[in-house]
């Protein structure tokens, strides 16, 4: 792993990979940079790519701090990309998404933006976490952290039975019990972000945002809202699939992504 200093001083770890234009990857809330590799998408951008997979912070290699903000998570992204020589595509999963949506008013580095259904409360939805940040945080401060990560997937993430049971089996799990501390600090930050759809009005960055045909309606608003503020954007859906189209559908994900990555700007 190497690592980049973010603008709080925070060490930001990320794991290099594969040749060509740079695409940086950035993980959602209760997961890690090898999320990625649960059905092979960062190796198979690596064969085109030069991927750069983050740790964000609180998480496996990347540092930390006591104090936490929304705005700091936008700053380790941003600088894990202006580290990179070349302009980046960037590419975030949900709350990952909306960090790199942030990300891109935060550096001149960027070449093109990729957001899979980042958790903006649009219209009349509402991300109401109290319940369950006041339940995590009771079982993590009796030191039950799978107990908290299996409440957050099964009451926030809202997965299947059969989706909890293949990731508590992937090799990943062992590594997001560790890091389920910084599951509450980052829902309430999420559940209080605001979004504002006049900031991104000059944003010039060409844009791909994806979403699931069977997604809840909290994230399908979100991407279809976030689609409409930016100028330079279009919306991929994903018939027949919800959240994580790059775990029920990788090889179409992939190609969707390698597609926009390879399209003259």
């Amino acid at each position: 792993m190497e690592t980049v200093v973010s603008a709080d001083g925070t060490p930001i770890a990320y794991e290099r990979s594969g040749n060509g234009p740079p695409l940086v990857l950035v993980h959602g809330s209760a997961d890690l940079h090898t999320f990625w590799d649960l059905t092979g998408t960062r190796s198979a951008f690596a064969e085109h790519c030069t991927v750069y997979a983050i740790d964000r912070r609180g998480r496996g290699e990347s540092g930390d701090a006591v104090e936490y903000e929304l705005e700091r998570e936008a700053e380790d992204v941003a600088a894990v990309v202006n580290s990179i020589e070349d302009p980046v595509t960037l590419l975030g999963h949900s709350s990952g998404a909306l960090y790199s949506l942030e990300a891109a008013l935060r550096t001149d580095n960027l070449r093109k933006l990729i957001l899979n259904e980042p958790p903006v409360a649009v219209g009349d939805h509402e991300l109401d976490v109290e319940e369950a940040v006041t339940e995590m945080r009771r079982l993590l401060d009796g030191g039950e952290r799978e107990q908290a990560l299996v409440l957050f997937l099964q009451e926030v993430a809202q997965l299947t039975p059969e989706e909890l049971d293949a990731v508590r089996s992937a090799p990943i799990w062992t590594d997001m019990v560790d890091a389920a501390n910084t599951l509450p600090r980052e829902l309430r930050a999420i559940a209080e972000y605001e979004f504002d759809a006049t900031r991104f009005v000059e944003m010039t960055t060409p844009t791909l945002v994806l979403s699931g045909g069977e997604s809840a309606p909290f994230y399908t608003d979100a991407t279809q809202a976030v689609t409409d503020a930016l100028p330079h954007s279009r919306l991929v859906i994903f018939d027949g699939h919800a959240h994580e189209p790059m775990n029920t559908t990788p090889d179409r994900f992939v190609d969707e992504v390698l597609t926009f990555v390879r399209e003259s700007d």
